[in-house]
């Protein structure tokens, strides 16, 4: 079986060639290869794409993820699905070209995707990370940690989960100087290849998802009142109902994000509150 979609410039570019061959020997800077996925970044006709082909992860590999109660990823056509499905709800993403899928044999079939370069941005997690010695203004601030929590609850109201919601993997568009400061600052979510869409997504995910993003931002010098913010916006009621709804939910967001910084950084956090 064999599934070929291509968009935009690749259309003619591609027209009538063998594109799994072309892909596989196109000539890049490699930027990730693990675990039967590689992430190649290449020039074509003056602009700059990035490719990822996955070539099976093996059947010992996919139990593995099974035992872990994990949903394996066996090739590209979950991060397609997810980026088409997150541009469906009004959120940018990464912009992808071209997906392709080969064979049957879910460990060691090939697949690829392909995406534009999102030029002239920056990871959340960098721009944040002077914060603490070089505070932003206040309504920039508060401006994109709305812009994270709406994000987060249009996703998750959309049974998405992305399953490594940090920080780090929103990036934030610089194309202009002001846009960081702005009432509506945009910003792109990336790295999609685990996320899992289905009706509604199950407690535990809400749960990684969202301490996922409090763990990555402890370090920023975030205030109770900036947690506070978040947590009106994602949840979209007053905070007095937020804590007598969804105490029990945060208490475990709470114990997560602590779990994951005392796995990363061998010591206890210092909470905003």
């Amino acid at each position: 079986m064999t599934e070929l979609i291509l968009r935009g410039e690749l259309q003619e570019l591609w027209r009538d060639k063998d594109v799994f061959a072309l892909l596989q020997a196109v000539d890049g800077e490699v930027v990730r290869d693990k675990e039967g996925r590689q992430t190649l970044k290449f020039q074509l006709a003056g602009k700059t794409y990035y490719r990822k082909m996955h070539t099976g992860i093996g059947w010992r590999e996919i139990i593995k993820n099974f035992l872990q109660l994990k949903m394996p990823v066996t090739g590209a056509s979950n991060e397609w699905l997810a980026i088409n499905r997150v541009h469906e709800l009004g959120l940018d993403s990464l912009n992808a070209l071209a997906y392709g899928c080969k064979g049957r044999n879910p460990a060691k079939k090939l697949s690829f995707l392909v995406t534009e370069e999102l030029s002239d941005t920056l990871s959340l997690a960098q721009y944040a990370e002077q914060w603490p010695h070089k505070p932003p203004p206040p309504s920039e601030r508060r401006a994109l940690i709305r812009k994270v929590a709406t994000i987060a609850r249009t996703i998750h109201g959309d049974g998405i989960n992305h399953r490594d919601l940090y920080i780090c993997h929103f990036l934030l568009d610089l194309s202009s100087k002001s846009n960081a400061a702005k009432k509506d600052p945009r910003l792109f979510l990336v790295d999609l290849h685990r996320a899992q869409m289905r009706a509604t997504v199950p407690r535990r995910w809400l749960v990684k998802d969202i301490a996922s993003i409090y763990f990555s931002s402890l370090d920023i010098g975030l205030t109770k009142k900036d947690v506070y913010l978040f947590l009106q916006i994602y949840f979209d009621m007053p905070l007095r109902e937020v804590f007598t709804r969804h105490e029990s939910l945060l208490n475990d967001v709470t114990k997560r994000a602590i779990q994951l910084y005392r796995r990363d950084f061998k010591r206890l956090p210092v909470l905003p509150f």
